[in-house]
């Protein structure tokens, strides 16, 4: 089992810059490939994206390319979503999500976080 937790959501203006935080307990925590996801009010949630168990591969959604930077400090245990030049259409409850390395491709993560809302104002 693997606890995830995150942090670090809130209010912004369009433009800002926010740092979600997601801290994992349990079992071995490098040895999981990690995500994050948003939900939209009234929409499905979807992949922001991931890193790879290393650290060594980040890959994104589209609309996020070049505005947010995922890392990870294993030695920490915890993965990082740095999100800059916020926009109101980033407005979502955050969550991040782990599992094993074949998550690249299937997306199939298996232990989930509560989720943290951010919400961008214009």
């Amino acid at each position: 089992q693997v606890q995830l937790v995150e942090s670090g959501g809130g209010l912004v203006q369009a433009g800002d810059s926010l740092r979600l935080s997601c801290a994992a307990s349990g079992r071995a925590f490098s040895g999981y490939a990690m995500g994050w996801f948003r939900q939209a009010p009234g929409k499905e949630r979807v992949f922001v994206g991931g890193i790879s168990w290393s650290g060594g591969s980040t890959y994104y959604e589209d609309s996020v390319k070049g505005r947010f930077t995922i890392s990870r400090d294993n030695a920490k245990n915890t993965v990082y979503l740095q999100m800059n030049s916020l926009k109101p259409e980033d407005t979502a409850v955050y969550y991040c999500a782990a599992g094993p390395p074949s998550v690249v491709v299937d997306r199939r993560y298996v232990y989930w976080g509560q989720g943290t809302q951010v919400t961008v104002s214009t």
